[in-house]
């Protein structure tokens, strides 16, 4: 089969298409006939060395977590039922997405909803179960007023849908050139001086009253400088690389401000929130490469020049 393979720490190029023997599934496990998989932020650091969450992967390795495609061959004491199936699943510990075929556990599959695709499906498991625990801990309301950054990304897309669909007020952020992918009430390029009167005008006697900051760093605190009193800041990300917005107790003590860090150590079991995020009705928006193209698909990420989550499709001869 062809697959990704990284001998070596580095850039984009040493993402490099190879055969490979075909993986083989062992007890609990399947091979999955992939269609899509997904491409993270985090799969870019882990190219250039740096410890993903998992700690510092060993090479070498064929990277990616997430993968969307029918289930190709069960490995003994898995049901059987799950031959031919559509699926859809988060890896977890393992690597091996960026690939024709990949070993997945049995107990973490997801059935491919009808109507959805595989790149969305892709979307939805990873990016989509985030999505899920930060709006459990925003708690939106009709009359909120929900102020999301990065709002051309993937998560920031389903954000402001989700927002849109509780009936609140979505006001989406993003860089001038990505404008015309954000799907908001109030849309607002933050790369352009004076972006946050702009953003009191659009809303007349009104103020944001949630903060989904997934940026971090100095427009994070811009943004957070926007809030109502007694507003509630969800952080899940510092993509602007400067660190997490910087949050004072004056904020908390003397604006009444929340502050939620959703992810990290606790986290609920993920599954659930996968399923929920797979049955949410939400549309991702993708950015598809072809997986021979995935160390094109790292560069533009690196060089932040895509919408929505970054989607590897295979195509196969025939």
């Amino acid at each position: 089969m062809r697959a990704i393979m990284q001998h070596e720490t580095g850039g984009p190029e040493v993402l490099r298409l190879e055969e490979v023997p075909d993986p083989v599934p062992g007890e609990g496990e399947v091979l999955v006939a992939v269609a899509a998989a997904g491409v993270h932020v985090v799969d870019t650091a882990i190219r250039r060395g740096e410890a993903g969450p998992f700690g510092v992967a060993s090479l070498p390795m064929t990277p990616g977590r997430e993968v969307a495609g029918v289930v190709d061959l069960v490995g003994p004491g898995v049901d059987p039922s799950w031959l031919g199936r559509r699926v859809v699943v988060h890896l977890g510990t393992r690597n091996g997405g960026y690939a024709e075929r990949a070993v997945a556990d049995a107990h973490r599959l997801h059935a491919v909803p009808d109507g959805v695709a595989d790149g969305e499906a892709v979307a939805l498991v990873g990016t989509g179960r985030t999505t899920v625990l930060v709006l459990d801990a925003a708690r939106l309301e009709p009359d909120d007023v929900a102020l999301v950054t990065a709002a051309a990304g993937g998560m920031g897309s389903l954000l402001t849908q989700a927002v849109r669909a509780a009936g609140a007020t979505a006001v989406g952020l993003a860089g001038a050139p990505k404008l015309a992918h954000v799907d908001a009430d109030v849309v607002v390029a933050y790369d352009e001086p004076g972006w946050g009167e702009r953003v009191q005008v659009a809303l007349g006697e009104r103020r944001p009253t949630v903060l989904f900051d997934g940026v971090g760093g100095d427009l994070g605190r811009a943004a957070l400088e926007l809030l109502a009193p007694r507003g509630r800041v969800v952080s899940y990300g510092y993509a602007a690389g400067a660190g997490p917005t910087p949050i004072t107790q004056d904020d908390l003590w003397g604006r009444s401000l929340t502050a939620t860090v959703p992810l990290g150590p606790g986290l609920p079991a993920l599954a659930p929130l996968e399923a929920r995020a797979l049955a949410s009705g939400w549309r991702p928006r993708l950015a598809t490469f072809d997986l021979a193209d995935a160390a094109a698909a790292h560069a533009a990420i690196e060089a932040r020049a895509t919408t929505g989550k970054v989607v590897l499709t295979v195509s196969r001869p025939g």
